[in-house]
């Protein structure tokens, strides 16, 4: 079964485009982790302050092995040296029960009415 973390993270307005930059400077660190399954990098349409950033894992096994190893610490090495863009963070923990897709396109040729 698939986990999702989301890491929560209390941004002001006007630190978004740092924020957005900052994740852009490191794309593509988690893609070739093993057992990772999707990202998402969210930004609130509405007048909330709260960004959120989706990582879907095989495993929590996997997750783990991602925060132990050094790329997860090379992305997260900003902090030190240009300190935190957000003022709060929080880390939720979910087992996917369902996942779904968008229906596919049937292959077939629709028939011809009489």
């Amino acid at each position: 079964m698939s986990v999702v973390k989301i890491n929560a993270i209390t941004v002001p307005r006007e630190r978004f485009e740092e924020f957005e930059r900052r994740f852009a400077s490191r794309a593509g660190r988690v893609s070739s982790a093993e057992g990772f399954e999707a990202f998402e990098l969210l930004r609130p349409n509405d007048d909330r302050e709260v960004c959120l950033v989706l990582t879907r894992w095989r495993s929590e096994e996997d997750f783990q092995t991602w925060v132990a190893g050094a790329d997860f610490k090379a992305g997260h090495a900003q902090h030190r040296s240009g300190g935190p863009v957000g003022t709060a963070s929080e880390i939720w923990s979910f087992d996917v029960l369902e996942l779904e897709g968008p229906a596919q396109a049937s292959s077939e040729p629709a028939s011809a009415a009489p």
